[in-house]
C-alpha cells in the first residue's frame, strides 16, 4: 500500500509542477495580452515536453535513466499537450470556417 501511496505523491506533485509551469509560461494575469504571443508561448511548451519526453525515453532505453514511472508521465505529459494543441488549431480553424461563410 505504501508503494500506491508513493506513486500517487510523485503523480500529485508532477501535476502541480505542471500547473506551476504553465501558469509562469502563459502568464496567469488577467490583462488581454498579445494573443499570438501567448500562442507562440504555449507552443514552445508542447515541444519542450515532446523533447523532454524523447530524450527521457531514450536514456531509459540506453540505461542512463531508471525511474519507468518518470518516463511515462513525461510521454504522457507530451501527448496531452499534443492532443490540447490539435484540438485548439480544429477549434479556430472552426471558427475561422464560420466567420467567412457568415453573410454580410
Amino acid at each position: 500500500m505504501s508503494q500506491i501511496g508513493s506513486i500517487t505523491n510523485k503523480v500529485l506533485s508532477t501535476h502541480k509542477q505542471i500547473i506551476e509551469s504553465a501558469n509562469s509560461t502563459l502568464g496567469n494575469d488577467n490583462n488581454i495580452g498579445n494573443f499570438s504571443s501567448k500562442m507562440e508561448k504555449a507552443l514552445d511548451s508542447v515541444a519542450d515536453a515532446q523533447k523532454i519526453a524523447a530524450d527521457s525515453t531514450r536514456n531509459f532505453e540506453l540505461g542512463i535513466e531508471n525511474d519507468l514511472t518518470k518516463v511515462m508521465i513525461n510521454q504522457q505529459i507530451s501527448s496531452l499537450g499534443f492532443q490540447l494543441t490539435l484540438n485548439t488549431r480544429n477549434k479556430v480553424l472552426s471558427a475561422y470556417k464560420d466567420i467567412m461563410s457568415m453573410p454580410v
